[in-house]
């Protein structure tokens, strides 16, 4: 903000940085470490965390004197009432306050309801708790700090920190306000504080935060701070009131007590460099935004401003409600809620302490009743109820220098935002109130512009000249204050992560010695070494094995949805990208399946097990969102169509037996009659495999003659064993995931997900022919992969690459062009999708998407590689092994 300034207005890295051109990296090293953020830690969190779903009938946000009132009558009709206030101690504003009510201080009465509180069994008191976020159906969640204020005396074992998940039938709304500070020169220095943090800290922690204290304000309520510092024994030296007449009840306090009052005044900027040492106090015009004054230097240390109040509307526009203006308050309130919820006392505008206790007690009235309870009428304690004048329109005290000449007057205090960046923003273009917050950082910090956001505004529009109702607020977003990681992981984290999915032949691989990898929820094995292998080795032995004999791969994670009813092929025919109408019994069929836009969402097959029932299945990691897509579409797209699912994934049990050899195999353990006419590609059939009923499917991803057994999991490793003893005369080599991706990337398959991004239509893909152009309905993906962009010549294509020297390897995700004479940066026609160095064909290949690739083929690409070194490789089919298909087929 101060160091070096001038150099880094708003937007300096579009500006100050820009020459010469290539320097930009070295300046930028720098500059990310001036920003002043943190870095995460890399060690493990030796806390522990929690996390709680609750349900209530009535949410009280918020403890201070509306939200106590509002939890007593809510509790005391019997309903679930759960109070949550951020602070170590409920009753907010009134721990500090000079109020009394029934004669007695406010403290007391505070004792008195938490006490009542904690008698009731129906009400839960949650201090030390932020509700972060309000969702939808009444949906919040609280962030709960158990220990942090223990420190090194914090329990071990205990949990730090707990989240709760609350759904409420009623919601009340009683967070407060947050003071204002006025934006005036130099008052980043330290001893310039908030008024309320002054009082807070003489009156509840008997702590003073300095000796002199001026204070500068525009409403009767900072009045209170010069009273509390002079009971305290302390030297106010003035008070600059920047209204011209003051009259409130605690103005003449302050008068008859002889505290100097500089009426139409306000200081304009403070001196010091380590802490304040003296502050400027002047005449100011604030209709005209001029010093109108000379002033005077006070000599002091400590600078107490108060600008007003704004109510905290974040949780109450968190679902996009939108905040209105108040020019009575100075303020924005919530508008209209989407939710059902209540705000009362200072969030709804209501200020004094009288009206703000009946105010709660209504809202707590009004929640029990909507939730469903018969509410005890009670009466709220009698407090003094003053007589305040209303709050002057001054946001930024003006500056005989201008803004721009002026001491630094901050706006945002952590992010370093400036009045005149912000009247700099405005200038350059930037009206809205989201762009102006985007180009100067304005509330981007952990504060969320709870200080300087509305101050922010006001010099926006004073700047554009317009009101600030038509200037706006920004967006409200969950979370309101920080949340630490842990405590959104709760105890969700080490190896209960994510649940841990094991195949019913998970034994057998742990037996055989395989090595395992994560695929999605499941431990799939990746490879299967023997005398010490390494993965290369092993997977090249594996492929050797499935081209020479045959291989066996436990397929059982791949996704299995039981589709039924009379409409389950016209819905087949909506869903997937080709067509369904005529396949039939015993039958099975590769599909894509698109979303909206047209882009490849998953991929499968799925075979006819009778007129209407259809055994879908799906990659491993697609399961779920699949079987969640089909339901919505269901549900809320065709609510016709009769149709259901069923998740069989762990039902079933797949055995895959591949390879020139796996017909002979299976023959041995098996009733069914596996001849190539009897039962062609593509098909399925039931029998007995080892004894057991069994589905086999004979489908390929590696090429070779194949064959899915599907038996009931539970009867899955007594079948394997018999099929492995069966197998040692063929050499039955058991092989992962890895070799698996080698033999499909031979054959030209792709892998959604790795050879697709979210981006590539089945056209993209080279796999028009599973497109059903001419279906009579409608499907998904049709209209959008025929937009004009979609169908644009140089669009990202896969192909096949070889590397020109076949002894190079080309790293996946490598960046390809065409011109390696190019400057940086390059421009990029594509990137490496797979690569495989080991496998069966005996020289490194790739697959990729290359820019127009599909009519590239024979031209070369060059991958430039982070230590400098080019691998260049050839365009080529993406189908590398047996591109006739002849090994899948034959006799």
């Amino acid at each position: 903000g101060k160091v070096g300034g001038k150099l880094m207005p708003p937007g300096f890295y579009y500006k100050t940085f820009m020459y010469p051109q290539s320097f930009w990296m070295t300046y930028e090293k720098y500059i990310r470490k001036a920003a002043g953020l943190g870095r995460s830690p890399t060690e493990n969190d030796p806390d522990s965390y929690d996390a709680m779903n609750q349900h209530c009938d009535v949410l009280i946000v918020g403890a201070g004197p509306a939200g106590l009132a509002a939890a007593l009558a809510a509790g005391r009709s019997g309903a679930r009432v759960i109070v949550a206030d951020e602070q170590e101690e409920f009753g907010g504003s009134l721990l500090d306050s000079r109020e009394s009510l029934d004669g007695k201080p406010a403290a007391e009465w505070v004792a008195t309801v938490v006490a009542e509180l904690k008698s009731l069994r129906n009400v839960t008191l949650l201090p030390r708790a932020t509700v972060n976020g309000y969702h939808d159906h009444n949906f919040l969640t609280i962030h709960e700090r158990l220990t942090d204020h223990l420190g090194d005396r914090a329990p071990i074992g205990m949990v730090r920190q707990r989240m709760h998940r609350v759904r409420a039938k009623r919601v009340v709304l009683a967070a407060g306000t947050h003071e204002r500070p006025l934006v005036y020169g130099n008052n980043d220095v330290p001893g310039n504080m908030l008024a309320g943090a002054v009082s807070t800290y003489v009156r509840r922690y008997g702590v003073a935060p300095g000796k002199k204290l001026v204070l500068s304000t525009n409403n009767d309520h900072a009045y209170r701070v010069a009273l509390d510092w002079l009971d305290a024994s302390l030297q106010v030296v003035a008070i600059a009131d920047a209204r011209h007449n003051p009259r409130g009840p605690l103005v003449e306090e302050a008068r008859a007590k002889g505290i100097r009052i500089l009426t139409g005044s306000a200081v304009i900027e403070a001196r010091g460099s380590k802490r304040v040492t003296a502050a400027r106090v002047a005449a100011i015009d604030v209709k005209t935004h001029a010093v109108t004054s000379p002033g005077e230097w006070l000599d002091c240390d400590l600078v107490a401003s108060s600008g007003g109040y704004s109510p905290i509307v974040h949780l109450a526009s968190h679902l996009g409600g939108k905040p209105v203006w108040r020019e009575d308050i100075l303020g924005f309130v919530p508008g209209e809620a989407p939710q059902k919820r209540i705000c009362v006392g200072g969030v709804n505008g209501v200020y004094s302490l009288a009206d703000s206790l009946a105010d709660g007690f209504e809202g707590g009235v009004r929640a029990a009743s909507e939730a469903g309870f018969k509410v005890v009428e009670g009466v709220m304690p009698k407090a003094l109820s003053r007589a305040e004048e209303p709050t002057l329109a001054l946001f930024q005290v003006p500056h005989e220098k201008g803004t721009a000449r002026a001491p630094k007057q901050f706006v945002d205090l952590q992010n370093d935002v400036t009045a005149a960046a912000i009247e700099l923003a405005t200038r350059e273009g930037f009206e809205s109130v989201e762009h102006v917050k985007r180009y100067t950082a304005l509330g981007f910090g952990t504060d969320q512009g709870k200080l300087g956001n509305v101050n922010g505004l006001a010099i926006a529009a004073r700047s554009l000249n317009v009101s600030i109702p038509e200037m706006g607020t920004t967006m409200f977003r969950p979370n309101y204050t920080p949340v630490t990681f842990g405590a959104i992981a709760g105890r969700h984290c080490k190896h209960i992560f994510e649940p841990v999915r094991f195949t019913a032949l998970h034994a057998w691989h742990v037996k055989n010695g395989a090595e395992f990898e994560d695929v999605g929820q499941w431990k799939r094995p990746w490879y299967f070494p023997k005398n010490g292998e390494d993965l290369p080795a092993a997977v090249a032995r594996e492929c050797k094995a499935v081209r020479d004999s045959v291989g066996l791969l436990d397929a059982s994670t791949l996704g299995k949805i039981d589709i039924q009813g009379p409409d389950a092929r016209e819905f087949l025919n909506r869903i997937y990208t080709n067509a369904w109408t005529k396949l039939d019994v015993g039958k099975a069929r590769y599909g894509l399946m698109c979303k909206e836009d047209g882009m490849v969402f998953d991929d499968g097959v799925t075979a006819c097990l009778a007129d209407n029932h259809f055994l879908m299945t799906t990659t491993t990691g697609g399961a779920a969102r699949v079987l969640q897509w089909l339901e919505i579409y269901q549900q809320t797209e065709w609510p016709d169509l009769k149709v259901y699912f069923t998740s069989v994934t762990d039902h079933w049990a797949t055995l895959t037996l591949s390879g020139p050899n796996s017909r002979k195999l299976l023959s041995e353990v098996t009733d069914i009659d596996l001849g190539r006419e009897a039962f062609p590609f593509m098909t399925w059939k039931e029998g007995l495999v080892a004894g057991v009923p069994a589905r086999v499917f004979r489908i390929s991803f590696t090429g070779e003659l194949s064959y899915e057994v599907n038996i009931q999991a539970d009867y899955a490793m007594g079948v394997l064993e018999k099929i492995a003893e069966a197998g040692k005369q063929y050499n039955l080599t058991p092989y992962g995931t890895e070799t698996m991706h080698v033999l499909r990337a031979e054959k030209g398959f792709i892998i959604v997900g790795q050879d697709t991004d979210g981006s590539m239509t089945p056209d993209d893909l080279n796999m028009g022919w599973c497109v059903g152009r001419t279906k009579p309905f409608s499907w998904i993906g049709w209209r959008g992969m025929n937009r004009e962009d979609c169908v644009r010549e140089q669009r990202k294509q896969l192909v096949g690459l070889k590397p020109v020297d076949p002894t190079k390897w080309l790293p996946e995700g490598a960046q390809l062009v065409f011109d390696t004479k190019q400057t940086i940066p390059m421009s990029m026609v594509g990137h490496v999708t797979s690569s495989y160095a080991h496998n069966s064909l005996g020289y490194s290949f790739a697959m990729g998407v290359v820019k127009g690739g599909l009519a590239r083929m024979g031209e070369r690409v060059f991958a430039p590689l982070a230590d400098g070194s080019v691998i260049e490789a050839e365009i080529v089919s993406s189908v590398f092994f047996d591109p006739k298909g002849e090994r899948q087929n034959v006799e």
